[in-house]
C-alpha cells in the first residue's frame, strides 16, 4: 500500500519513537499530523522535518490525557486534515521502578492516565471518521512489559498489559470493517524513556543502557511503517521488537566492562 497523501495522526510526536514514526511516514510522501505536550519540542520536531522532507504537517498541542481537549480538538480539525487514514498511539511513559508499597500515587495516575486512558481518549475520537470512510489502522506502540511483567514494573506493566488487551478487543470490535489494527511492542528502546522514568536523573538512565546495544526509535519506526504498508487484507496484528542483546523483560546480555 502507498502512503503518499495519506494523513497519518501520531501522538508523543516530539521526540524519540513519535518524531522517528513522523519521519519514516513523511519519507513516504504521507502529510503528518503531530500531537504533543510540549509546544517548542512539537515545533522543533516539525521544523526537523520540514527542512529534510517535502511534507505537509499540521501541529497540535494536545495531553490525551485530557478527554474534553482531545474531544474538542479532534473535532475542531481543519477540513483538510479532518481525514484521518492511520492513527499512531505513541503518546506514554513510565514513571518511577518501586515496590507496589514504595510507590507514588501520582506517577501511577500518570502512567495510567497517559498510557491507557490517553489511548481511549484519542482512539474514540478518531475512530468514528474512519468508520465513516471505511478505510484506517490504528497502530499502537506498547512494549515488551505488556507480555511479561519485571521487578518495579507493576504499574507500567499493567498499563502495558492493558494496551495489548484493548488492541485485540478492538480488533475484534472492528473485524466485520476494514479497519486494521496493530500492536508493535519494543524492548529496550534508547529514549528519553528512562530519563522521564527516573524523573530526571540522567546517570541512572544512562544505566538502564549500558554494555549492550539497545533499539533506536528508528528501529521501531521502521517497523511502524512495514505494518502500515501491507496490503489492505493484511493486518500484522502484533509485532514484538528487541534487541539482540535482550531476550526477555529481564534477561538482557551486557558485555564486561573491559569490552565496551
Amino acid at each position: 500500500m502507498t502512503l503518499r497523501g495519506s494523513t497519518v495522526f501520531i501522538t508523543g510526536a516530539s521526540s524519540g519513537i513519535g518524531r522517528s514514526c513522523a519521519e519514516a511516514f513523511a519519507r513516504e510522501g504521507a502529510r503528518i499530523l503531530l500531537a504533543a505536550r510540549r509546544s517548542e519540542r512539537l515545533a522543533e520536531a516539525a521544523r526537523g522535518i520540514a527542512d529534510r522532507l517535502r511534507t505537509e504537517i499540521h501541529l497540535l498541542v494536545l495531553d490525551v490525557r485530557d478527554e474534553l481537549a482531545v474531544e474538542k480538538t479532534i473535532a475542531a480539525l481543519p477540513d483538510a486534515w479532518s481525514s484521518i487514514d492511520l492513527l499512531v498511539n505513541n503518546a506514554g511513559l513510565s514513571r518511577g521502578l518501586d515496590k507496589l508499597q514504595d510507590g507514588r500515587p501520582d506517577d501511577w495516575a500518570e502512567m495510567i492516565d497517559t498510557n491507557i486512558k490517553g489511548l481511549l481518549h484519542v482512539t474514540r475520537a478518531v475512530l468514528p471518521g474512519m468508520l465513516r470512510r471505511g478505510r484506517g489502522q490504528i497502530i499502537n506502540i506498547g512494549s515488551i512489559a505488556g507480555h511479561e511483567s519485571y521487578p518495579g514494573g507493576n504499574v507500567y506493566c499493567a498499563t502495558k498489559a492493558a494496551v495489548r488487551a484493548l488492541s485485540a478487543g478492538l480488533r475484534m470490535d472492528l473485524v466485520d470493517t476494514p479497519i486494521r489494527v496493530t500492536t508493535v511492542d519494543p524492548g529496550l528502546v534508547e529514549t528519553e524513556f528512562s530519563l522521564v522514568r527516573f524523573h530526571g536523573d540522567e546517570a541512572r538512565a544512562r544505566r538502564v543502557y549500558q554494555g549492550l546495544e539497545p533499539l533506536t526509535p528508528d528501529d521501531v519506526a521502521e517497523v511502524v511503517l512495514f505494518c502500515a504498508t501491507r496490503p489492505a487484507h493484511v493486518d500484522v496484528a502484533e509485532v514484538l521488537l528487541l534487541p539482540t542483546a535482550q531476550a526477555s523483560a529481564t534477561l538482557v546480555h551486557r558485555r564486561p566492562e573491559a569490552e565496551r
